[in-house]
């Protein structure tokens, strides 16, 4: 069974800055695409980054442009998501997951690691 684990998610105030990690298992982690996701209390669960297994190409939703950066750290099979200048409206649960290169659904999810920022 796949598993990915997010970790990191606090309370923070605004502009503060959090990094979240997502562990992936060592059999995917060098062949699937990750991505970070979240999800705020009534609405949809958004991608805000992902970046490629093969070559290391990251990509951004406009709302976190500039302001999140995502990584991966080939050595301990970890992605991590830079979050700085965190705004009240970038409370949420993140969530991480993996995809196959060919595919374009994320397959495997993390269970959540949730970001509260505060006034």
């Amino acid at each position: 069974q796949v598993r990915m684990v997010e970790f990191g998610g606090r309370l923070v105030q605004a502009g503060d800055s959090l990094r979240l990690s997502c562990v992936a298992p060592e059999s995917i982690f060098g062949t699937y695409h990750i991505g970070w996701f979240r999800q705020a209390p009534g609405k949809e669960r958004a991608l805000l980054a992902s970046i490629r297994a093969n070559d290391g190409r990251a990509d951004y939703a406009d709302s976190v442009k500039g302001r999140f950066t995502i990584s991966r750290d080939n050595t301990k099979n970890t992605v991590h998501l830079q979050m700085n200048s965190l705004k009240r409206d970038d409370t949420a649960i993140y969530y991480c997951a993996a995809k196959r290169m060919t595919l374009s659904a994320y397959e495997y999810w993390g269970q959540g690691t949730q970001v509260t920022v505060s006034s």
